[in-house]
């Protein structure tokens, strides 16, 4: 014969076990500190404003095959 079990700690065992999971993929987004945040704001605010000066034509003067 099997195990007996008790259905409702098996239930909330697993329940636990997807909160870590979740809180495992939620601690990157939400578990910085202000400063993590701005210095990365920084560095994607530089990254983008390189990308934008390397244009070769303004993306604003639309399609010329008009």
């Amino acid at each position: 014969m099997g195990e007996v079990i008790n259905l409702r700690l098996a239930r909330k065992q697993r329940a636990r076990a997807e909160a870590a999971v979740r809180a495992d993929q939620n601690r990157p987004m939400f578990g910085r500190t202000a400063a993590e945040k701005a210095a990365e704001a920084a560095v994607k605010a530089r990254v983008d404003g390189t990308l934008d000066g390397a244009w070769l034509d303004s993306p604003t003067s639309g399609d010329r095959s008009e």
